[in-house]
């Protein structure tokens, strides 16, 4: 029996690489997580997956359960576990480092002591978004000149990076990193800021679609089901120390292409709307400029291809959102006597 950790298991990514490693054989799985920064209601997503008998989960924070996980012992580590989004980390400013790092090291420290394989979930954040062209990972980290919020979220992740790195190479932990571009689909949420179900929101809504700036900024958008099948190829397959772009090139859009197929592929009326961010968000809201991967380190070691194109991906997230609207309230009928 393979004992398998996931921390953050019941966020956004997480909950669909649970569903994956569920499905393994001789797979126990135990998620870790406080639902602090979770899209997803717990109970439904169990009876949405079956309520495999090979899951157990505590809602717990990682340094809450700290001193009880000295006393297990788990062969895989899964660490998704963080604050994120453009929007979802605001309410963190001047912690976000802390929180990142010192999670992180008990983590590693955890995987250290039980001899255990570990793959850390970091951002392609690290980037910067400064480079016009596909980042791959030998990419200088740039972080532009003004210090944001987001940068701070950039900057923490960069730092366990290196830490991690370092720990492989001196004490011989057992751990690869991921950096994932622009992960999008079923169950993600627009309220930590990510463009996709915000515009999907919208549009189904026939609520006119806000686009941040002149929409030229350049992303590739990723579905969750490919990245999730990284992740667990990752853990099969990366070598300790490495760091590996997880991201479809072949979904290279701008945000004002994107509003577009939104629009088309929702069948929707929602006009364009061109917005300062910061008049949704406030004042410490910080866009990013371009952001997109060469993943062919991923393709080239750990097997990976990306299977769905960008209308899939957002027709997945238009069916899932719709498929969980909530149902309009009816007029009651006013009868008149005749």
């Amino acid at each position: 029996m393979t004992r398998i950790l996931v921390t953050g298991g019941f966020g956004f990514l997480g909950t669909h690489l649970i569903e994956e490693l569920v499905q393994q054989e001789n797979a126990d799985v135990h998620v870790l997580d406080d639902l602090s920064t979770s899209p997803i209601e717990v109970d439904a997503f169990l009876t949405e997956i079956g309520r495999p008998k090979n899951l157990t989960y505590t809602i717990r924070s990682i340094a809450q359960d700290f001193s009880h996980l000295k006393k297990e012992h788990f062969d895989q580590v899964y660490h998704l576990a963080s604050v994120v989004g453009p929007a979802g980390v605001l309410p963190h400013a001047g912690r976000i480092v802390e929180a990142i790092v010192g999670e992180t090291y008990r983590v590693m420290d955890l995987a250290l002591q039980w001899k255990a394989q570990l793959v850390d979930v970091s951002t392609s954040e690290v980037y910067g978004g400064v480079y016009q062209e596909a980042c791959t990972e030998q990419h200088a980290k740039v972080f532009p000149w003004e210090t944001t919020i987001r940068m701070e979220y950039g900057v923490g992740k960069l730092a366990v990076e290196v830490a991690l790195a370092n720990l492989c190479r001196v004490h011989g932990l057992n751990a690869s990193i991921v950096r994932p571009f622009n992960i999008s689909g079923p169950r993600q949420s627009g309220k930590g800021g990510f463009v996709l179900p915000r515009f999907v929101e919208q549009a189904i809504s026939g609520k006119p679609i806000t686009i941040f700036g002149d929409g030229s900024q350049v992303r590739a958008f990723t579905h969750v089901k490919d990245m999730a099948h990284g992740v667990l190829l990752t853990m099969a397959h990366g070598r300790a120390g490495e760091v590996y772009n997880l991201g479809n090139a072949r979904n290279k859009t701008t945000i004002l292409e994107l509003a577009r197929r939104v629009i088309e592929l929702a069948e929707s009326r929602s006009p364009i709307e061109y917005v300062d961010p910061k008049a949704l968000f406030g004042p410490l809201y910080a866009e990013v400029g371009d952001k997109h991967p060469d993943a062919s380190k991923a393709m080239r070691e750990l097997g990976w291809t990306a299977r769905f194109d960008i209308d899939t991906v957002v027709r997945d997230t238009i069916e899932y959102m719709r498929a969980r609207r909530p149902e309009p309230k009816r007029r009651r009928g006013i009868k008149v006597a005749g």
